[in-house]
């Protein structure tokens, strides 16, 4: 199975000017937990999870009506292809302990891989899912925090 069978690719997406807050709506009005941030031409050069605007603007007191995303984004991006085996993506997100992959093609978004989709595919065993997502979470073994 490959990441464009099982991905997300209704996207949402943010540029770097985007308020702090004007993105926590966006991810709230759709659903989401995360935003990758493009700039034109859709090229990522970054990515916001919910858990960066707490730790990264709501925790340091930032004023989120003022604070940009690019103050905060992640600009080293951990992400994918569209035609990575899904077994390969997540060894990805377990060595870098993420739940949320961009899938790019020629350096654009084009989806999101999340843990939740792939424990929604029958194809996915629960250990191996179980395995995955112990890797991703598995705070005292790495100094990434990302959990």
């Amino acid at each position: 199975m490959r990441v464009k069978d099982c991905m997300c690719n209704n996207l949402v997406k943010a540029a770097p000017d985007t308020t702090v807050a004007e993105a926590a709506k966006l991810m709230n009005s759709n659903q989401i937990g995360c935003l990758p941030i493009c700039s034109e031409g859709d090229k990522v050069v970054g990515f916001v999870t919910d858990r960066d605007i707490i730790t990264r603007a709501v925790a340091h007191n930032k004023d989120c009506n003022n604070t940009k995303l690019s103050d905060i984004m992640t600009i080293n991006v951990i992400k994918t292809t569209a035609d990575t085996d899904i077994e390969e993506a997540e060894k990805i997100m377990a060595n870098n302990q993420v739940r949320r992959l961009p899938v790019l093609e020629k350096g654009k978004v084009i989806g999101i891989l999340t843990i939740g989709d792939i424990a929604q595919q029958h194809k996915i065993s629960c250990e191996e899912l179980g395995r995955v997502f112990e890797s991703i979470c598995d705070c005292d073994n790495n100094s990434q925090n990302n959990c």
